[in-house]
């Protein structure tokens, strides 16, 4: 005698299938994951899913302009990187120097914003460096300690000065915010920081403004163009498609 499967099961399962399918790869999302981690005034969470800064807003309304889905991904900076070599699917960074070995894994957009000249912060009762030093005087100082984020880069004018001169220094992992709490407690003498970031990063690692002061360096360049970089699997139609909505950042003509 034959076992028939009645009408509400068979109905039954058949969702169940249907759910299978979608959970397991039946459903993707198309959208480029655009990797962020929280840096006033760069970029900053504004709400759940909206992020705006400096290069936030440039890059959101590029995607927007262009009709290009995306979706924020608060991801640490040093993880970012990480996946972009990995190349495992359509993921940008935003806010990003551009260098050489970086253009070997990476896709650029055009420039999204260009600092202002990269200066150091210290203490204020350090009396280790001060400004009007240049910054290849105070790097071949032995007696100071300068403090770097591992895997970063400070564009290529500060980066190839540290090979270069092999300067004493602390290479650490931490955020920007834990490195100022290194500083406080003297666990270095200095580190880079753009100018525009200092009182947003003070305040977010709980520090008084005034104990700390900012040194501009007589031959630090005008600074670092910041793009957006994406992995390989990233089109290059939608790269020319940013490009064509980035707006240009100087009156002459902008760096490729």
């Amino acid at each position: 005698m034959k076992c028939r499967m009645k009408p509400v099961f068979r109905l039954t399962l058949l969702i169940f299938l249907m759910l299978v399918v979608l959970i397991t790869g039946g459903f993707t999302d198309d959208r480029i994951r655009l990797h962020y981690n929280e840096r006033p005034p760069y970029l900053i969470t504004v709400a759940e899913g909206i992020v705006a800064g400096l290069t936030a807003t440039p890059s959101s309304l590029a995607f927007q302009s262009a009709g290009i889905p995306f979706v924020w991904r608060n991801t640490p900076s040093k993880r970012q990187m990480h996946i972009l070599e990995q190349n495992e699917g359509r993921d940008c960074l935003v806010g990003w120097f551009k260098n050489s070995e970086r253009e070997t894994f990476a896709k650029y957009t055009k420039p999204i914003y260009r600092d202002k000249p990269t200066i150091g912060l210290a203490l204020f009762n350090n009396s280790k460096i001060a400004t009007g030093w240049t910054l290849k005087d105070v790097l071949a100082n032995k007696n100071i300690r300068l403090l770097t984020k591992n895997g970063y880069s400070y564009g290529k004018f500060i980066d190839n000065i540290i090979v270069d001169l092999r300067p004493n220094r602390l290479n650490v992992t931490a955020e920007n915010t834990k490195m100022i709490r290194m500083l406080s407690a003297d666990r270095a003498d200095f580190m880079f920081m753009a100018e525009e970031e200092v009182d947003g990063v003070l305040k977010s690692a709980n520090m008084l403004r005034s104990d700390f002061k900012t040194v501009n360096f007589l031959d630090t360049p005008p600074g670092s163009y910041r793009y957006i970089l994406c992995s390989m699997k990233v089109e290059d139609h939608i790269i020319e498609k940013l490009n064509h909505w980035i707006k240009p950042i100087d009156q002459g003509t902008s760096p490729k």
